[in-house]
């Protein structure tokens, strides 16, 4: 407390300057994200097959008026797709193969490619998704369609009337397919990012300057003890694990002391209103964060002795926190081995629920996972302490 006295002059300086900061980024990511907010998806469709039911299926998802509300579909090439994907005015591009109906027909799994855009890897995404419950419905209907063509033989009906009326089936089914409510519904890629920037924006940089604050709160905190005071504390008892302690719960308390104010004014600012259990799901979510990433801190200042390599570790790392919690960049725009890794990281988890219970209005959080994570780092101080008390002895 008496080095916070000290100190207490530029104490409002270490709050405001990662806000401004944060806040300064965050604008520039909201005005880049919401120019393109309604702009609709271009997918183009290309016809390798050229059957009349492909064509069929071409011209009725051309002018589908379900899809026409977030997509806009246009029949093209193979050339001309893959050069408007390069030149990223295409998101994606789907192509009917070539024996396409024949393979239908015959009972052969069908497979229908999807091409996507590197550099729109979520609308991509949302279109792969889209299109694959499409093709498990065609499948589905694939057994019907081959039964039907069976008794229609078995019937001695003549080829132009059995295909006539495997094609009428053919066409009712895709109806049935494309016109259900299930396959937009049942696939929906929610994108906070882009639904609603300014609450995703707010939130993320919230996050953003407390996880800053808590890191800078630590190391204002944070002084070298000589040689000579140390020896006088060991005199006195004063162990390695209490003076990690002491300064992990003051920087506790510090931290929450500012950062319970800064959610409800962020809250007010955004024009959420939560439930009181909500607001007491995500003081228990933020106060886990924070305990995880203070004994983060803590284990980090332990094993590594050099204090400026130990401070560049920790400042690298903090800014990987930060990166992989998606509060500025949404997960789904990172690739498929890292959304596999970033379950288990303590930001991601306490900013998945937060925004679960802020922005999707959830009165549900999961808290065992930061718990256990707490625990185990808990675990590991006091392993790094017991060893560094008998090192120095």
């Amino acid at each position: 407390m008496v080095h916070l006295k000290r100190k207490c002059l530029t104490l409002p300086l270490l709050f405001m300057f990662p806000v401004v900061i944060v806040s300064l980024i965050g604008y520039m990511l909201f005005s880049f994200i919401s120019q393109d907010e309604q702009d609709p998806v271009q997918v183009g469709l290309v016809d390798l097959d050229e059957t009349e039911e492909t064509q069929f299926m071409v011209q009725f998802l051309e002018g589908s008026s379900l899809f026409n509300q977030f997509l806009h579909i246009n029949k093209l090439t193979e050339n001309q797709a893959e050069k408007e994907l390069e030149s990223n005015t295409l998101t994606t591009y789907i192509a009917f193969p070539k024996n396409f109906i024949q393979d239908l027909y015959q009972g052969t799994t069908v497979d229908i490619p999807i091409i996507g855009n590197r550099q729109q890897p979520a609308e991509s995404y949302m279109i792969y998704e889209t299109m694959e419950s499409v093709v498990r419905h065609i499948r589905s209907s694939q057994a019907n369609i081959l039964t039907m063509n069976y008794y229609a033989k078995q019937f001695e009906m003549n080829d132009d009337e059995r295909n006539d009326f495997v094609f009428q089936q053919f066409q009712e089914f895709l109806l049935y397919t494309i016109s259900r409510d299930q396959i937009v519904q049942e696939n929906e890629l929610t994108n906070q990012a882009t639904s609603s920037p300014k609450d995703f924006f707010g939130i993320g940089i919230w996050f953003v300057v407390i996880t800053i604050w808590v890191f800078m709160i630590y190391h204002f905190f944070t002084k070298e003890t000589p040689t000579y005071i140390y020896q006088r504390m060991r005199l006195y008892g004063v162990t390695v694990l209490q003076q990690i302690t002491a300064k992990i719960i003051i920087s506790l308390l510090v931290s929450l002391l500012f950062i319970i104010p800064s959610l409800y004014g962020t809250l007010n600012v955004l024009d959420i209103t939560l439930v009181n259990e909500n607001i007491l799901r995500l003081t228990f979510l933020i106060t886990l964060f924070v305990v995880s990433l203070l004994l983060l801190i803590a284990n980090l200042e332990l094993l590594i002795t050099s204090e400026k390599f130990r401070m560049l570790t920790q400042s690298a790392l903090v800014l990987l926190i930060i990166l992989l919690s998606g509060a500025i960049i949404p997960a789904i725009y990172y690739p498929p081995f890292l959304q596999d890794v970033m379950p288990y990281i303590t930001s991601y988890l306490a900013m998945d629920w937060i925004q679960q219970i802020t922005l999707n209005g959830r009165h549900h959080a999961e808290f065992f996972p930061l718990l256990i994570i707490s625990g185990a780092l808990l675990f590991l101080l006091l392993a790094l302490s017991s060893w560094k008390e008998r090192a120095q002895t």
